[in-house]
């Protein structure tokens, strides 16, 4: 190896020292023919030795340590913030915003709370089973607290410690999507508990299966940032824990039912709105044109979801366009973008915004009022029923121009297929894992639902000894 080094060395002083005895006005053409037949004029045949040495510098290749891309890794950097972002910022605002003034920060401590279980079972075991070789259905222990991972370690183009935190806050997010469906009823130390078996033996399964070389992966499902992985994963889960708590005391009783603050709830969807272009735009992990192409189509859908929401209601319901269906519409809109948002160019995205702002407006409107389930902050609605669109018109849009993969409408029917064995697997998981998981938890606290005392007199005063607002 010493030597191999050693004539490397030689082999570049040789290359200087021709280089150094060509007229500077030829050096530009130090790669053609004329700088050859120059150099061997002006050194002789000793520097044609020189030169032909120097011509093995390029054929020469050494095994070399995988390096990050700055710009990549620059990205990557703000694109996980911005995620961050979402759960203890925009997340607990849209949700705080929509609770009953008397439970408003227990509302927010679930989301608050979720976030930092969700992040400390992901890097003690939520990354290796979403991550680790494993088999096509669940990852290893390899990475069981980072046990492996090197502060030097390179995924991709980006620091692996970096990647991890990214999708860190992808499995926070998700759990603390959940509390959504039961809020206002459920036992705070039941929820911690079910929120860290969930992250390690719901999501990260299914993480596995779409982006850790699981069989879903395998298949060619397209998921870009978590159509399936998250937003179904969570709505059918939160709908099967609301059933098991039954409805709220409350439930259907319009007056008690009524927001705390709109303006909170706006203010969370438009954090919510900013955090999705880290959320998908940064889940290309790279600082590209998919990556570019990501936000934009993210914009595109929020927008025509936030509009289409609003036409609706402003037609058939009281005639009135209201600031809660807007924001609700744009969070459909995001919700049926995300898992596209690598695939899809501007007319699929402004389509599937459309149909995700119409779909989340029959599901909380019209679908919940008709079955009679108490999904608290329409969880299922707006998260599972536009998770599952989404995930199905990706299957449809998908311009290989974008991304490589075609849909239905690019002449590969099939990929429709794919999408909706996804859909089925996920749906069937999510639902028997969650329900097993929360029995498991309410055992464990002596039943999962608070007293209906501690209920109607709201759990801020009664349960967390807090206030929100200084006057009911």
């Amino acid at each position: 190896m010493l030597n191999c080094l050693k004539n490397v060395v030689k082999i570049c002083i040789n290359h200087y020292e021709l280089y150094k005895f060509v007229p500077s006005e030829i050096k530009k053409y130090s790669h053609s023919p004329i700088f050859i037949m120059i150099s061997i004029k002006k050194v002789g045949l000793k520097g044609l030795g020189l030169l032909l040495s120097a011509f093995l510098v390029p054929s020469l290749t050494f095994a070399q340590e995988a390096t990050i891309d700055s710009g990549d890794t620059a990205w990557m950097l703000v694109a996980t913030a911005l995620v961050m972002l979402m759960t203890p910022a925009g997340l607990t605002l849209f949700y705080g915003g929509l609770a009953q003034r008397k439970t408003v920060l227990n509302t927010i401590g679930m989301s608050y709370t979720a976030f930092c279980t969700g992040t400390l079972v992901w890097v003690i075991i939520g990354y290796s089973l979403a991550f680790g070789e494993g088999n096509a259905y669940i990852g290893d222990f390899t990475s069981f607290l980072l046990a492996d991972v090197k502060i030097t370690d390179v995924a991709g183009t980006i620091p692996r410690i970096l990647f991890i935190m990214f999708q860190g806050t992808f499995a926070a997010i998700a759990v603390a999507l959940v509390s959504g469906s039961i809020i206002e009823r459920v036992k705070y130390s039941t929820w911690m508990i079910f929120s860290a078996l969930w992250v390690a033996l719901v999501y990260s399964p299914i993480a596995h299966w779409v982006w850790g070389g699981g069989f879903l992966s395998n298949d060619g499902e397209l998921d870009f940032a978590g159509g399936t992985v998250i937003h179904i994963n969570a709505g059918i889960s939160g709908l099967v824990l609301a059933l098991m708590l039954g409805n709220r005391i409350s439930h259907r009783d319009e007056q008690s039912e009524k927001p705390s603050s709109i303006k909170l709830m706006v203010l969370g969807s438009a954090l919510l709105w900013f955090g999705w272009f880290g959320f998908n735009g940064g889940s290309q992990l790279a600082a590209d044109f998919v990556a570019a192409n990501a936000m934009l189509v993210t914009n595109v859908a929020a927008a025509a979801g936030g509009m289409a929401w609003l036409l609706i209601e402003w037609m058939t319901e009281e005639r009135k366009p209201t600031l809660l269906g807007s924001a609700s519409g744009v969070i459909s809109g995001l919700v049926g973008i995300t898992p596209a948002s690598g695939f899809v160019d501007v007319s699929g995205a402004l389509a599937i915004g459309l149909i995700s702002g119409v779909v989340g407006f029959y599901g909380v409107v019209k679908l919940k009022k008709a079955l009679g389930y108490d999904d608290t902050l329409d969880v299922f609605g707006i998260h599972g029923l536009v998770g599952i669109v989404g995930a199905i018109l990706t299957g449809v849009f998908a311009n290989p121009e974008v991304n490589g993969a075609a849909g239905l409408l690019y002449g590969n029917p099939g990929q429709v297929l794919v999408q909706l064995k996804a859909v089925v697997v996920t749906i069937v998981f999510a639902g028997v894992a969650s329900a097993i998981l929360f029995k498991l938890s309410t055992l464990l606290t002596a039943g999962g639902r608070i007293d209906a005392h501690t209920e109607s007199e709201g759990l801020d005063e009664s349960y967390h000894g807090e206030k929100s607002f200084d006057s009911m």
